[in-house]
């Protein structure tokens, strides 16, 4: 009998989830319908590259080859981002044009942009976006602010449900203010008294606060129906959206990015460390269910992990051993164990970190290395983990391709040498010379033959 699978190992896991990528299902769980054998063929053969740089294996032909853009996509199609962000039509077909022409083995999908009624609908406070505190052409912001109180960690330790539902929602979007005045729901046990614990649903501000959700969340679908449509048409058409399956975050940088702010997390390093180590083991399952969740309802393995806050700039080492990678490494390790491949992005100067960072299993991440020495990095975290880099925006905005070109072979002859790698730009990018994006692309698979 076959096992299940809890029961399977790490290896047979990923085995299996890269086995159904290979015979991928339309929504209706028929199989795929390429458009071609060439399409279906070229689909395929870019998962294979995949799979074998993640094992740190060399490919059957190449070193793969991908585009992480920003916005790029959009503004190269004449599009603003503003109507990116609330013309769904414009959006995908702006991306589809920017994958036929660039033709990368893999995307990200069309997703970046995001919905912008959707934040409109909720009044969102972490961002300001196109025509919402931001011109129309350029990209959305993050508003760091204290939206965790320095006092609240006991709050978030013992129960984190509530505290995200009755606490930190109402301060992030504007129009979830009724969340503040829900009930304790496990208190809620017999019936003696149980009806006045109902009460605060019949407040007019918690019924206009369910009525914006059922309003956001039909706007959400909206979106994700016109983002599945293109990525599914894509995939047809050979081009598999990879690398943003799931996402997750270092619980380090969710408490630091989006709740106690980059002072008020630094000052609780000195004056609450106990606190703020306990609230990240708090926060580890959460972070691990964020990709295994995005995993089982796609199945695609992979779960992209934007690392922030932990950069040579942020803290000492000691600081980095101490308050960052420990749960880091759970989550990573908890998503490895789940049949995830965690792809994290060491985004900024990561070069006094490798050597804890390489204290993974081997072949079963792959990291996006941005502004450390790649090379470097190849002997140390690259040893157990494909990397995937780091052609900078800075070089695809103002070198010329010659000089992207000479980069890429350096990068295909130190780094993909023996496999494990991944070509690609180090950051999102917003702006770069088209040429210098096709000089990646065109010589990677023209000298990248192994």
């Amino acid at each position: 009998m076959d096992k299940t699978w809890e029961k399977m190992t790490v290896d047979e896991k990923q085995e299996v989830t890269f086995n159904k990528l290979l015979a991928p299902k339309d929504p209706q769980g028929n199989d795929m319908q390429f458009q071609s054998p060439e399409a279906k063929a070229k689909y395929q053969a870019s998962i294979t590259r995949l799979k074998d740089a993640i094992q740190m294996k060399k490919t059957p032909d190449r070193v793969p080859v991908s585009i992480f853009p920003g916005m790029f996509p959009f503004s190269h199609a004449g599009i603003t981002i503003q109507k990116a962000m609330y013309d769904y039509d414009a959006c995908t077909a702006a991306f589809k044009k920017f994958i036929l022409e660039f033709k990368p083995d893999m995307n990200l999908g069309p997703e970046t942009p995001g919905a912008g009624k959707f934040y409109e609908i909720l009044d969102y406070k972490l961002y300001q976006w196109p025509g919402h505190g931001v011109p129309p052409e350029r990209s959305y912001q993050a508003v760091e602010g204290e939206y965790m109180k320095a006092d609240e960690y006991d709050l978030l330790i013992k129960d984190p449900t509530r505290y995200f539902t009755n606490h930190y929602l109402p301060r992030i979007f504007g129009a979830l203010g009724g969340f503040s005045m829900l009930p304790n729901f496990p208190g809620i046990l017999e019936m003696y008294g149980v009806a006045g614990n109902f009460i605060p649903y019949a407040l007019p501000q918690v019924q206009e606060t369910y009525k914006k959700l059922f309003e956001a969340g039909a706007e959400a679908l909206k979106w994700a129906m016109a983002m599945g449509a293109v990525g599914g048409e894509l995939k047809s058409l050979g081009y598999p959206n990879l690398l943003a399956a799931g996402f997750s975050k270092a619980p380090y940088d969710i408490l630091s990015d989006t709740m106690r702010g980059t002072t008020g997390i630094m000052m609780d390093m000195y004056r609450r460390p106990d606190k703020l180590i306990a609230a990240m083991e708090t926060i580890v399952p959460i972070a691990i269910d964020m990709g295994v969740g995005a995993m089982r309802q796609n199945g695609n393995p992979l779960v992209f992990m934007p690392l922030h806050k932990a950069a040579d700039d942020f803290m000492s080492d000691d600081q980095f051993k101490k308050f960052y990678w420990p749960t880091l490494r759970k989550v990573i390790i908890g998503l490895i164990d789940a049949g995830c491949i965690p792809l994290p992005a060491l985004e900024g100067y990561w070069g006094s970190r490798m050597e804890s960072l390489k204290d993974l299993p081997r072949g079963k991440t792959i990291w996006m290395v941005d502004q450390s020495d790649i090379f470097e990095v190849k002997k140390t975290l690259g040893q157990v983990a494909c990397l995937c880099g780091n052609v900078s925006s800075s070089m695809l905005l103002l070198s010329k391709p010659d000089e992207v070109r000479d980069y890429c072979k350096k990068l295909i002859d130190t780094v993909g040498r023996d496999g494990g790698f991944v070509m690609c730009n180090g950051a999102f990018f917003d702006e770069a010379n088209p040429e210098n994006i096709k000089a990646m692309v065109e010589v990677t698979r023209e000298y990248g033959v192994y």
